[in-house]
């Protein structure tokens, strides 16, 4: 050999490149995948402002299972996976489970949506899913389990389930009846502190927002990894709070999380995150997912797919948080006629999706209205009208969905001013509002059940000399109308199809001042 030495060199680099390439023998990797604020959207749909078929659930199937055969992996969803769309909605959230069950999902926790249906339903759920649905901090309902532990990779990996502790006020109350919403950080400190020394790695499965994740983050010691949901962030890479790797995707099957991850020795050594668009025109169909999504979607069209009206425009949910919405204006409108009250106050997350210029369906509004709410008008004095539209703007910066939508009431605000003191002047049918007098103001059945946190309504109700339960029924003498028999959406559809044209407008009921 005429160069000993340079040979020795490049022998020696490639041993060194070698080793560099190659795990050590004590390392795992570990990929997880996760969706979340799924809310039954099945089928690809296009969204607002854009002419591209996004999503679909047998499209993310699919990739799911391409990404899962090239690495050791957890598939997870952080909540409201079962409530939304009429395709889920019709059959109490079913679908949702067939399909997830038919896609192999590790775990699931609750979201604040998946009691919409009531606690028998949701026991039956969990009782048809084929993986283990969680709420370490829901106590008083035992087909949930805290946590589950699961072996991959030769890893032990806890996975921990919270949930919002605003629950209560996110649903009816009567689907949330005995059960109690324990404090997120405490319950989640507790079962870090349970399983650390038993497992490699702890995830917490989170559906209490992308904000709140970072604050659990930064109060608990010892979380590797937290998937999130309940406010549908496109946390296009992970964030890392305290040491805690933070992620969420989105919405509605939209895009698929990916997280990939290299644990050595208990310790995560290497994070790649990233999240996938699902597009039909680029990913193909899980052919069994595909299967189950037809299934009920004919059972949907043959009963949804009758036209009942036209949009002359596109009647927009999206800013219906933050924002005075040409929905919102629509719907509180047919709600105000429908009481005969001198005004209407809903809460724009109760709007779930938009309705396009063309022709309307009965599923379209079965989409925008899919709870099971009905019509009911309060006596409300004018200070207690202020109070209302006060907290429902005291969550404006977060796009909380009390923000309040209304009909026959014009108000002003602004941001400058601290939460409770925002509103500047009120009108209603045009005339300054009278801090004493009386007046009817009609809603939902959940708004005037103090849901959303409005316990103005609530307490309205309660405050009248003659209140009583009877037989589940409340009575009040300021309960001056109670359409129980019928579900607004109904009422709803009834109004389109009268007036076959719709194109309300948006027109200055809120202002926000510069001041």
């Amino acid at each position: 050999m005429r160069h000993p030495k340079i040979f020795l060199a490049v022998l020696l680099t490639a041993i060194l490149v070698l080793a560099l390439t190659i795990l050590p023998c004590n390392a795992a990797e570990l990929r997880i995948l996760y969706v979340n604020d799924f809310h039954g959207f099945a089928e690809s749909y296009k969204r607002m402002g854009s002419d591209e078929l996004q999503g679909g659930i047998a499209h993310l199937a699919f990739r799911a299972a391409e990404l899962r055969k090239q690495k050791p992996s957890l598939l997870l969803a952080a909540g409201d996976m079962v409530q939304g769309d009429t395709w889920a909605n019709l059959f109490a959230g079913k679908p949702s489970i067939d399909v997830m069950n038919a896609m192999d999902f590790d775990a699931m926790v609750v979201g604040n949506h998946e009691f919409d249906f009531g606690k028998a339903v949701l026991a039956k759920r969990v009782e048809e899913a084929n993986f283990p649905v969680l709420a370490a901090n829901v106590i008083g309902f035992d087909a949930l389990k805290p946590y589950v532990i699961r072996e991959v990779n030769g890893l032990k990996v806890a996975i921990i389930g919270v949930v919002t502790e605003e629950t209560p006020s996110a649903t009816h109350p009567s689907n949330v009846a005995g059960l109690q919403f324990l404090p997120v950080t405490k319950t989640v400190e507790r079962y870090v502190t349970q399983l650390r020394d038993k497992v490699d790695l702890i995830v917490v499965l989170s559906h209490i927002g992308y904000n709140a994740d970072m604050a659990l983050a930064a109060a608990v010691k010892g979380i590797d990894v937290i998937v999130g949901g309940h406010s549908h962030t496109k946390a296009v890479k992970e964030i890392v709070v305290g040491g805690t790797i933070i992620v969420q995707a989105w919405e509605h099957a939209m895009v698929l999380g990916v997280l990939d991850l290299t644990i050595e020795s208990g310790k995560i050594v290497s994070v790649s995150d990233r999240l996938e668009d699902i597009l039909p025109a680029k990913v193909k169909k899980n052919e069994k997912v595909a299967a189950i999504v037809e299934k009920y979607s004919g059972q949907v069209k043959e009963s949804m797919g009758k036209v009942i009206g036209e949009a002359t425009l596109d009647l927009n949910a999206g800013n219906a948080r933050s924002a005075e919405s040409n929905l919102g204006n629509f719907v509180a409108d047919i709600i105000r006629r429908e009481s005969g009250a001198e005004a209407a106050i809903i809460n724009g997350g109760g709007l779930r999706t938009s309705i396009l210029k063309g022709p309307v369906t009965v599923g379209n509004i079965y989409s925008v209205l899919p709870f099971n709410n009905y019509i009911i008008a309060i006596r409300l004095t004018g200070r207690q009208i202020q109070d209302a539209l006060e907290y429902g703007l005291s969550g404006i910066e977060a796009k909380e969905g009390r923000f309040p939508q209304v009909s026959g009431i014009s108000f002003t605000y602004s941001l400058t001013r601290q939460a409770g003191k925002r509103i500047g002047t009120i009108t209603i049918a045009g005339k300054p509002i009278e801090p004493s007098r009386q007046y009817t103001v009609a809603t939902n059945d959940f708004l005037a059940a103090g849901g959303d946190g409005y316990q103005v309504f609530r307490e309205a109700i309660r405050q009248a000399s003659d209140f009583e339960i009877v037989g589940g029924t409340i009575k009040s003498s300021n309960i001056v109308y109670n359409d129980a028999g019928r579900w607004l959406r109904d009422v709803v559809v009834l109004e389109v199809s009268k007036e076959k044209k719709i194109g309300p407008a948006v027109e200055g009921r809120i202002r926000a001042e510069n001041k």
